[in-house]
């Protein structure tokens, strides 16, 4: 057999094992978290508001204090990913979730509601950059936004399976005593537990720890992850001085005739403030994370409001449910075929300014729309755009930034700023507004306007980047990292900064 052959052959094994064992748990939490932070708008319309005795915008401020302590623990989250390790740290997250969710039940006012979302938010925080950084450290970069793609469209697929969940749910009403709307939090939040669970005895820790691959595969599988990442790209240094090696720069002599080179593997890597600073400093995470919070503002208030714009369109109790279930079937469709359309064709940025205008023209619709047939077709298009936009964000830092500290920064301070946008979700649809919510559509379209702008904006500047890296404008960028080596000030890989690395647009 062909060597190119055996190589496309066990190729196509260790990425089946992978998705095999490492997606469906992923997409199990990443289920389990979305049901935990919708939940709440199933709730309200089954009588949360009235047993728990909230007033005025008390249910806008419990949604607003979970995001403030949501994206306090993201940056520290993935900083301490790698030394925990991921396949204990997300399972333990969502088993933490998972308890406080099923003590959400038994709030009897504001007071206890609020302290609740806020404990909630400390515990889900670290999960969706972990699991970003997760994958990254398993699949290549551009096999990555399909697997984000699948496990994203659980997200699309918890607002159907939420409002059919809830539906039946709540038939338990009088059950032990308590509420139908308590019930959906406790049982919600066990089957969290529970995933989490599943999730621990799954997930490997790395490459290396992987039980489903065999020897064989393994070394396989890190030789080809280490030859597409530029994290280890050696870069031949002079002799350092003694001074210089008492401060413990890593220099490998490959070959005593040839000139010594700096090779840093990812598992290799050490915690360097440097490291972090690179991250906060690159354009592209602010350029993205901006562009995200447009989209959160849209995705996080659809997913929370759609039970309430439901019902202001004339549909109460389980038919209100139900109703809410089929606008996501097909964003959780067009998710996972434009992440597998991303890869193949190695575009983030471009495929996103294809989808949203789709979510532009629904808000548009809701707003201009003179009947309830028409508000609800444009719930459609308003999912439709926005979900599949959401792994191809997700997707951009992992893939243009290189070093593990970097990438770990990079990516959680892109969705810590991105989830700012839940305060603005939070209050965008207000009590006031109903049936109509004229206000709070214009709001989600005003942001998913600017988010289509910076993304324009991030892809205008990789084709840029990239045109100058082609043309040897950036290779002064080895030399500046030489004198960082020499001096002692980094142990980092050079990472993205390399000249051959090029951004994906």
């Amino acid at each position: 057999m062909p060597v190119f052959t055996a190589e496309k052959s066990m190729t196509r094994r260790v990425l089946r094992k992978f998705d095999i064992y490492i997606l469906p748990p992923l997409a199990l939490l990443w289920l389990a978290n979305f049901l935990d932070r919708s939940n709440i708008g199933n709730a309200r319309i089954a009588g949360l508001e009235r047993d728990t005795h909230l007033r005025g915008n008390q249910f806008n401020v419990a949604l607003t204090v979970f995001y403030a302590s949501y994206i306090i623990v993201e940056l520290p989250s993935n900083w301490v990913i790698k030394k925990v390790k991921p396949n204990r740290w997300l399972p333990i997250l969502i088993c933490t979730w998972g308890a406080v969710t099923t003590l959400s039940g038994l709030v009897q006012n504001f007071a206890g509601l609020t302290a609740v979302r806020v404990i909630l938010g400390f515990c889900e925080g670290g999960l969706l950059p972990g699991m970003i950084l997760y994958l990254s450290m398993i699949y290549r970069r551009h096999e990555l936004q399909l697997r984000v793609g699948i496990f994203y469209a659980s997200a699309s697929l918890s607002g159907a399976f939420g409002g059919l969940l809830a539906t039946a749910i709540i038939k338990m009403d009088g059950i032990a005593g308590l509420a139908g709307w308590r019930w959906i939090f406790i049982l919600e939040g066990i089957g969290s537990i529970l995933c989490g669970v599943v999730a621990a005895i799954f997930l490997p820790a790395d490459i290396q720890s992987a039980g489903f691959l065999t020897d064989e595969e393994k070394r396989f599988a890190l030789n080809r992850f280490r030859r597409s990442d530029v994290t280890v790209a050696s870069i031949p240094l002079p002799e350092p001085s003694p001074d210089v090696e008492k401060k413990g720069v890593e220099v490998v002599n490959m070959d005593e005739e040839q000139p010594k080179e700096v090779t840093v593997f990812q598992e290799d890597e050490q915690f360097e403030w440097g490291e972090v600073i690179r991250g906060i400093k690159d354009v592209q995470v602010w350029l993205t994370a901006f562009a995200y919070f447009g989209l959160i503002v849209g995705l996080y208030s659809y997913s929370l409001f759609l039970p309430t714009i439901i019902a202001g369109l004339g549909y109460e109790g389980y038919q209100a449910q139900l109703h809410t279930v089929p606008p996501y079937v097909p964003a959780a469709v067009l998710t996972v075929v434009v992440a597998y359309l991303s890869d193949r064709f190695m575009w983030r940025g471009p495929l996103i300014l294809i989808c949203l205008p789709v979510t532009i023209i629904g808000y548009i619709v809701a707003i201009s729309a003179q009947t309830n047939q028409g508000r609800y077709a444009a719930v459609f298009l308003m999912a439709t755009g926005v979900y599949p936009s959401g792994p191809c964000i997700l997707s951009i830092l992992p893939n243009n930034s290189s070093g593990h500290y970097k990438k770990a920064t990079a990516t959680a301070l892109q969705l810590a700023v991105a989830n700012t946008g839940g305060f603005i979700a939070t209050f965008a649809y207000t009590a006031d507004q109903a049936p109509r919510y004229v206000r709070g559509h214009s709001i989600a379209l005003a942001f998913a306007c600017l988010a289509w702008i910076l993304v324009a904006a991030n892809v205008t500047y990789c084709a840029l980047e990239n045109r100058a890296r082609r043309t040897g404008r950036r290779q002064a960028n080895i030399d500046r990292y030489k004198e960082l080596r020499e001096s002692g000030k980094t142990k980092a890989p050079i990472g993205d900064r390399h000249p051959d690395f090029l951004f994906t647009l």
